[in-house]
């Protein structure tokens, strides 16, 4: 028998489940073990089974990737850049910004999905885009963009 576990469950919940001997399969992905692939899978599944792939048309989906990352960032508004760093050790505030992300991640997984674009060769090519543009010993340490170098 297989107990699955939200990661969203409380720590303390997961630990003792495990430290009480159930025989349990803890199903949590992390991204040591867990290939882009699976994700791709599993997001576009929940999409199906719902059948809301009758509203992800690449339109709505970058609205919406747009629409969630203004709601990662509504989290650190006003704050300097050292507060932000600081407040991201904050259980409450880490839990809601992981909960952003995910929208974030999981919008535009289904836009790759729904477009058939690559994910890691598209990152790959753009990589090296960036390299080129960036060239360590021009670009490191400095903010500057490319053209300004």
């Amino acid at each position: 028998m297989a107990i699955f576990i939200s990661t969203k469950a409380p720590a303390n919940y997961r630990n003792n489940l495990v430290n009480h001997n159930f025989k349990a399969e803890l199903n949590m992905m992390n991204d040591a073990d867990t290939h882009l692939q699976e994700i791709k899978d599993r997001v576009l599944a929940f999409a199906k089974e719902r059948d809301w792939e009758q509203f992800h048309a690449p339109k709505n989906l970058s609205m919406a990737i747009a629409a969630e990352a203004a709601e990662l960032m509504e989290h650190f508004l006003w704050q300097s850049p050292e507060a932000s760093r600081s407040d991201m050790e904050a259980e409450k505030l880490r839990a809601k910004v992981e909960e952003e992300l995910a929208d974030v991640f999981i919008f535009a997984i289904e836009f790759a999905n729904l477009t058939g674009i690559d994910i890691a060769k598209i990152i790959d090519a753009k990589m090296k885009r960036n390299a080129e543009k960036y060239p360590v010993e021009k670009a490191k340490g400095r903010s500057d963009k490319y053209t300004e170098l």
